[in-house]
Parts: C-alpha cells; sequence; structure tokens
C-alpha cells in the first residue's frame, strides 16, 4: 500500500486526500442520519404501541366484545389500533384478541404475572418482523400490541438508499474538486519543475535566470519555493559566466607566457639539429633564451598557482570559526618580510574578533602586502593598520610609498587579470588583488584603493568584527 501511494503523482495523492476525507465526512455524516432517523421511527412505533396498549387496558372488555366485529382491530377516535392484539390473564392464557395470535414469551408472562414492568419485544409473524409491547393491566393479565416492522424498515431502505446516491455524488464531486484544486494549487509547482528540468536538458542558465524567471504571485510557501529557485538559478548563471569568463581570460593570460617559450624552445630546438647554425647563437644569446624561458615558465607558474587560489576561494571548504586578524595579519607580515627583506614593515594592530577560514584570510593580506611589496621603492616603507571602524567591524589599511594608481585604474585594480600599462612592466597575472576583493566579499567585507600623500597608494579591507 505505502509503495502503492508513493508511485502516485502529487496531483493524484492530493485529489485522493481530499476526496478521502470529504468521503469519510460524508460516510460519517450519513450514517449519523440513518440511526438518527432509525431511532426516531423507533421510538415512534414505541410510543404507538404504548398508546393503543393504554388505550385497550382502560376498557379490555369493550375491545374482547368487539373483536369477533372486526378483522384486525377496532378504532379509536377514527384511529386503527394494531394491526395485532391480544389479552392474557395472569398466567399467560391468551383471553381474546384479533385473529392473528401474538407469542407468549416469559417476559410476558411475568408481566402478566405483576411481577416485571411493560417490556418490548421484536418477535416474527408469519413473513415479517413485528415489534411487540406488553402492558399489565390493572386487574391482572396483560395486554399485548404488536406493529409489523416492514413499513418502516422500508422507509429506513429507502433513505438508505438516497443516502447512498447521495455519499458517491459527493464523493464523485469532491474528487473532481480535488483534482481541480491540486491542478490549481501545484501549477506554479508544475512550473518550477518544468525549469528545472529545462536546466537539466538545455543546460541553458541565461534563459530561465535573465530572460524569463519563473513566474511567483503571493507569499506562501511555494512562492517562496519559487523566489528561491529564481535566486538559485540568477546565481548559477552568475557563477556559470564568473567560470566561463575566467577559463577566457585565463587562456587569454597563458597565451603570452606560452607563445614566448615555444618561440624560444623552437629556437634552440633549431639550433641544436641544425649545427651550421651554431655559430649564429653566441653563448651570450643562449644564456639570454634561458633565462627567458625561466622567467617565463615562472610566470606561468605563478599564473597557475594564482589561478588555483582564485578556485579555491570560490568554492572554499575550510571551516568557518573566530579568530584575531592582528595574529593572521601578523603572520602574513612575517611571510612577506622573509621576500622583501629590505623592506621596513611599520605594524600597528588592535586585536578584532572576525568569523572567518584563517587560510584564506592570510593569503588575503598576504596578497595585499605583496602588492605593497612590489610598487614600494627599495628599502621603502610598508604601513599596516588594524583599527576598530565603528560598531562591529574593523579596518585593515596597507599603505606603500611607490608610484601610485593612475585615477583611470583605480576602478580595476580588483578586476580578475586587470594590469595597468605600468604593471604590465612588473611580474605578476593580475589576480592577486582579484583573490583580495573575493575574499573580502565572501567574508561579508569590502575593499578599497586610495590615492596616499604625496604618492603611493592605500588599499583597505573592512571586515565584520568586534574587538578582542
Amino acid at each position: 500500500m505505502t509503495l502503492w501511494w508513493r508511485e502516485r503523482t502529487l496531483h493524484a495523492r492530493l485529489a485522493l486526500l481530499v476526496a478521502g476525507a470529504v468521503a469519510a465526512a460524508v460516510l460519517v455524516v450519513s450514517a449519523g442520519a440513518w440511526f438518527t432517523v432509525r431511532e426516531i421511527q423507533q421510538d415512534k412505533v414505541a410510543a404507538e404501541l404504548a398508546s393503543d396498549a393504554s388505550t385497550i387496558a382502560a376498557n379490555p372488555a369493550y375491545w374482547l366484545a368487539m373483536e369477533g366485529k372486526r378483522e384486525a382491530s377496532g378504532y379509536r377516535h377514527g384511529k386503527e389500533i394494531g394491526p395485532c392484539w391480544q389479552i392474557i390473564d395472569a398466567s399467560g392464557t391468551v383471553v381474546g384478541g384479533t385473529a392473528t395470535p401474538l407469542p407468549v414469551t416469559d417476559a410476558a408472562v411475568a408481566v402478566a404475572a405483576g411481577s416485571s414492568e411493560p417490556v418490548r419485544e421484536e418477535v416474527t409473524l408469519g413473513p415479517g418482523e413485528y415489534l411487540m409491547f406488553t402492558k399489565p393491566l390493572p386487574g391482572g393479565g396483560a395486554v399485548q400490541v404488536a406493529l409489523d416492522r416492514r413499513p418502516d424498515d422500508r422507509v429506513l431502505m429507502t433513505f438508505a438508499l438516497l443516502l447512498a446516491v447521495g455519499c458517491a455524488a459527493g464523493i464523485g464531486g469532491a474528487a473532481l474538486l480535488g483534482r481541480t484544486v491540486s491542478r490549481a494549487g501545484l501549477a506554479p509547482v508544475d512550473r518550477l519543475t518544468g525549469a528545472v528540468e529545462d536546466v537539466a536538458v538545455t543546460m541553458d542558465l541565461s534563459r530561465w535566470a535573465q530572460a524569463r524567471p519563473i513566474e511567483v504571485a503571493g507569499n506562501d510557501e511555494i512562492a517562496r519555493l519559487g523566489r528561491s529557485v529564481n535566486t538559485m538559478l540568477s546565481t548559477l548563471d552568475a557563477s556559470r559566466r564568473a567560470q566561463r569568463a575566467l577559463v577566457e581570460d585565463a587562456g587569454h593570460e597563458l597565451r603570452t607566457p606560452l607563445t614566448s617559450i615555444r618561440t624560444n624552445v623552437e629556437l634552440l630546438l633549431t639550433v641544436e639539429r641544425n649545427p651550421e647554425l651554431a655559430h649564429r647563437l653566441t653563448t651570450e644569446d643562449r644564456t639570454s633564451l634561458l633565462e627567458d624561458l625561466d622567467a617565463q615558465v615562472r610566470e606561468l607558474a605563478t599564473l597557475t598557482t594564482e589561478l588555483v587560489e582564485l578556485s579555491r576561494e570560490e568554492a572554499s571548504r575550510e571551516a568557518v570559526e573566530p579568530l584575531d586578524l592582528a595574529e593572521v595579519v601578523t603572520a602574513a607580515v612575517s611571510r612577506v618580510q622573509l621576500r622583501a627583506p629590505a623592506l621596513t614593515f611599520d605594524t600597528a594592530l588592535t586585536p578584532a574578533t572576525v568569523l572567518g577560514r584563517p587560510g584564506e584570510l592570510e593569503r588575503m593580506v598576504v596578497n595585499v602586502l605583496d602588492n605593497a611589496a612590489k610598487w614600494s621603492p627599495p628599502a621603502g616603507k610598508v604601513q599596516v593598520r588594524l583599527i576598530p571602524d565603528g560598531p562591529g567591524a574593523c579596518l585593515l589599511t596597507v599603505t606603500d610609498t611607490g608610484p601610485g594608481i593612475a585615477d583611470e585604474d583605480r576602478p580595476h585594480v580588483f578586476d580578475r587579470f586587470y594590469r595597468s600599462a605600468a604593471a604590465r612592466a612588473m611580474p605578476g597575472s593580475g589576480l592577486g588583488l582579484a583573490i583580495v576583493a573575493q575574499t573580502a566579499t565572501n567574508h561579508g567585507g569590502t575593499v578599497q584603493a586610495l590615492p596616499n600623500s604625496p604618492t603611493g597608494t592605500i588599499l583597505t579591507i573592512r571586515l565584520p568584527g568586534t574587538p578582542a
């Protein structure tokens, strides 16, 4: 049964639930109505029997005298009595009555003997079921009156048939209503399903994320689901476009060092395979080519490393934990100091607790410091400050004394692979500050590049945090 139920569609299950609930309610109401009518009928018959018995008990001699003149019973105020009645003495012997004899049961004898209260019994007379009432007479004995139950049973049967027809109509209508309600109620779910299936088949996120997002109306649970799916599709589309842009940019950036490496290697191989050309390539030229190859390989290795770091930033699984950002900055300064021993790092750090991923945050700070070290003059100074910045935030500033960033380049320094005209002559891939911006964004923060006076650049990172 459970497997059968699970195999049904949600539309069918909802329609069945509605029909089942209505069917249960209709059946309960119908059963209650039928039993109520039956009780009313039985009470009516019982009252009629008691009334007839009281009438006969009030003047039994009169009714006995009328016995031979009537086929079934006499009349009381124009109303037929019976159709069956008889009088018994205290011993249970029938004294007289209608032509149809009634059974004298032990309970009836007890009533006639005066040892029992009036009794009501169901008896069989010929082909029919009768309800019999026995009432004691004042001078001893008892009167028995019986009524045929078949007319009342036919009424109950007709009523039951009408109820059955009504139940069937109600259940059928409930099933149709349930189907209509399920279709209307689940229409948004159908739209969601269609969108997800379309994305799964076509792999086209942009059509749903940009051109025609899923229609959402209202504020119920399904509407919330629709908005969540729209948000998910938009996020996935943005991620897909960012990945595509990253691949395209990476391919473009990789092409330059690879082309240079290929050219130099082909030249060296040509000379190696043709000894007669060896005199054209001096030792100094060979050394220059090898040094150029080494530089290009290093650039390629740096670019590859930063691409890997950037991809890790996008899909990091490092655990988030509370940490002191001042300790992270101190560790980053120590690492960069080893690579730039001639520089002076002036640090003033106020402890600040942030929620973040330690590895990502340290890599972010290292990239900022590496950028400052790259542009600072020999024996220059890099200033590092960490201070509170209003309630619930801290501000890290790294200031160098390099040539600074041109105004037209400043809005783009955090873009992937962006390199200004001055930066193209320097080593680097154009990904370091992009990693900084992405890490700050992932931690709920912001980055900014500001001019320093008189020369240099100030890079700021603002993160949610509290004083430690």
